[in-house]
């Protein structure tokens, strides 16, 4: 494999990104005056020294001197934020998007992906082992238990499928709870989305609508 080809297969890891569109961005490379790649390998050398995964919501920030030293993004350490609200998404766009519409004030976590079925092997690339330790200390951080946990992945069947690994994990991680904390509402966005639509690419309106109707 020579050195192009390569650069090709690299590209090819992206997501959405098919063989025409990585022999497009090889080319446009190669184009490019030394100064211009320099810029580009710095820039994604600082984005892996410096975006740090939040403590709490996974959600990639820039970690400054302060935040930093908490580990955590500005929502997750905002004080404003309604601490008993939590909404499960299952990636960082969806997040963006849901809190472009200015109608939750509450936390987020993300989940990191979705599942097509209930075997183990793909439940181990979720964050469930994390989701199980937010919500034990959820009661910890907010001085008290959440009242609602909003279940947000897609209208999709692997968001579907989701949906119920999910679930099943929230009610038995406060079943089994030492403290007698009460569970929960468990809620889901309104199916004003539409069936197969991702949270991404939805707009602001239907957004609002999803949010403001679940149940």
């Amino acid at each position: 494999m020579n050195t192009q080809q390569k650069l090709v297969e690299l590209f090819k890891k992206f997501p959405t990104v098919g063989s025409r569109t990585a022999g497009r961005f090889v080319y446009y490379l190669m184009k490019l005056p030394k100064e211009r790649i320099d810029e580009i390998i710095n820039a994604i050398l600082e984005v892996k020294n410096k975006i740090k995964l939040c403590a709490l919501c996974f959600q990639p920030f820039e970690a400054g001197p302060v935040d930093g030293s908490t580990g955590l993004c500005a929502l997750c350490a905002d004080t404003k934020r309604n601490k008993n609200l939590l909404c499960i998404v299952e990636k960082e766009s969806d997040l963006l998007s849901l809190e472009s519409t200015k109608k939750f004030n509450g936390l987020y976590f993300i989940l990191g992906g979705t599942v097509g079925t209930m075997r183990k092997e793909e439940i181990s690339q979720l964050r469930i082992e994390q989701l199980k330790k937010r919500l034990k200390d959820l009661s910890i951080q907010s001085g008290a238990s959440a009242s609602e946990i909003i279940i947000a992945l897609n209208s999709t069947p692997e968001g579907r499928t989701t949906s119920v690994l999910v679930e099943q994990t929230i009610r038995e991680s406060f079943d089994s709870a030492q403290d007698l904390r009460p569970s929960p509402k468990i809620t889901h966005l309104a199916k004003g989305l539409p069936v197969g639509g991702e949270l991404e690419y939805a707009d602001e309106e239907t957004l609002e609508s999803a949010l403001e109707g679940r149940k």
